[in-house]
């Protein structure tokens, strides 16, 4: 019985973290990783950087979920979550995420100085992004950089000093999530609208949302590209990747119009999903053979 519940807790909890979303930023941090080590850093770099990118993802999503329960509550899309059915206390949600955030804090003191100062920017952006869809349309774009923190953040972690190319990928980075949460977004228009709620479909209309998505996923390989041209591991399988990508993008958006959003998890979450695994995948061969 014992077992059962904390089995039960701890599918809760996957499930209130979104643990199957890790691979949006994880992709481009571990790319960063190894473009910045010239193949594989030490076990101990390796170890620190997962166990602060785990802490700062793993926090951030649940604090999402608890600073948005009560909004989470009256949107019947959401009103199944665990908070608003009970499942999880609020309470245990905001220490859990208290102890994730400290866990990164933790692991940035490990990696280098430069790490641990500029871990409070990190924890502003992870705990702000919850907040802006009550006052700005551009949360998308403030997510899309919380997230660029990953490939920013590993570089940093391994060298200790700024550079171009990660700059360039945490760009990418931002313009890519950013894209796909519009798309995402969309499907809430005519909640956000009558709880005043901010998003880019609220704010220019969903026609016109899907349009900038599809112009930032653009952007976002013209981004690539230029990681590519710059890089010194980055080569042919890397650019085969960006072309699967790109025809991923392609499907992803004529996937989805304003007058048919049913595929709307497909084209945000599942679709970007395979773009992660392929960017991940082309950039590791290129990286370490």
């Amino acid at each position: 019985m014992v077992l059962n519940k904390l089995i039960k807790k701890v599918n809760d909890y996957g499930t209130l973290v979104m643990f199957s979303h890790t691979i949006f930023s994880l992709s481009f941090a571990l790319i960063s990783m190894l473009l910045v080590s010239n193949g594989l850093p030490s076990p101990y770099t390796i170890l620190w950087i997962l166990i602060a990118f785990m802490g700062a993802r793993t926090g951030a999503n649940a604090i999402n979920r608890a600073i948005d329960a009560e909004i989470d509550a009256r949107n019947p899309r959401t009103s199944t979550r665990q908070l608003p059915q009970g499942l999880i206390k609020k309470k245990e949600v905001i220490i859990f995420s208290t102890v994730c955030f400290i866990v990164m804090v933790i692991a940035a003191a490990m990696l280098n100085p430069l790490c641990l100062l500029l871990s409070p920017i990190a924890l502003f952006l992870l705990i702000i992004y919850s907040y802006t869809k009550r006052f700005t349309w551009a949360c998308h774009l403030v997510l899309g950089i919380t997230s660029a923190a990953a490939p920013v953040g590993a570089w940093l972690a391994v060298s200790g000093r700024f550079a171009w190319l990660p700059l360039f990928m945490g760009a990418a980075n931002t313009l890519w999530v950013a894209g796909f949460d519009i798309i995402y977004g969309s499907q809430d228009y005519a909640f956000d609208t009558a709880n005043g709620l901010h998003s880019m479909a609220v704010r220019f209309g969903v026609k016109n949302a899907l349009r900038i998505a599809a112009f930032f996923h653009a952007v976002t390989l013209g981004l690539l590209v230029i990681v590519g041209l710059i890089s010194q591991q980055l080569d042919v399988i890397y650019f085969i990747g960006l072309a699967i990508i790109s025809i991923l993008f392609t499907i992803e958006h004529r996937l989805i119009s304003p007058d048919n959003l049913a595929n709307v998890k497909v084209a945000s979450y599942s679709i970007n999903q395979m773009v992660s695994i392929v960017f991940l995948i082309s950039g590791v061969i290129d990286s370490l053979i």
